[in-house]
């Protein structure tokens, strides 16, 4: 089983990196997770992070949003070499999810994904499991995230059987 973006067992792959603006940090908390230090400088200030810093959630859902791009560059790129495109399922959830460092604003992420191993599924037939560490780093090369994660694939000789 593999995947066209993962092909190999342990190589790390650049997903894309984002800014965390003040005004993205204060969009977001205020519809999502509002409290005081992601909502205003002035409030951050008063607490210990000392100045404006994004939600966890808001790393997580950048990290969201960048994978789907990338998977949807790699699939370009195997469409176009004609190449076969991985199909993937839904993921059965993830694990160890970290938020090791504030992202404040103005901050830069570049976020990571590395495969780490992938076996059969044994709830859903002609499907495997990829297994995935995923990272977010600062400017400064300081990791912020981390999680691991889990995504169904479709297993390759399912995919040869059906064409």
């Amino acid at each position: 089983m593999t995947t066209p973006e993962l092909k190999a067992i342990g190589e790390r792959h650049e997903i894309g990196s984002y800014t965390f603006t003040p005004e993205d940090i204060i969009r977001f908390a205020r519809q999502f997770d509002p409290q005081r230090f992601h909502l205003s400088d002035e409030e951050a200030a008063k607490t210990h992070f000392g100045r404006l810093c994004a939600s966890g959630w808001h790393t997580a859902s950048v990290w969201m949003k960048l994978m789907i791009a990338y998977r949807a560059r790699v699939a370009e790129r195997a469409r176009a070499a004609g190449e076969t495109v991985a199909q993937l399922g839904p993921s059965p959830g993830f694990e160890d999810l970290k938020w090791i460092r504030p992202v404040f604003a103005g901050d830069t992420v570049t976020y990571y994904t590395t495969a780490v191993k992938a076996r059969p599924s044994r709830s859903m037939p002609g499907w495997g499991i990829l297994f995935t560490e995923n990272e977010g780093v600062n400017q400064h090369g300081e990791p912020v995230f981390s999680f691991k994660g889990r995504v169904f694939v479709k297993m390759e000789k399912d995919r040869e059987a059906a064409s």
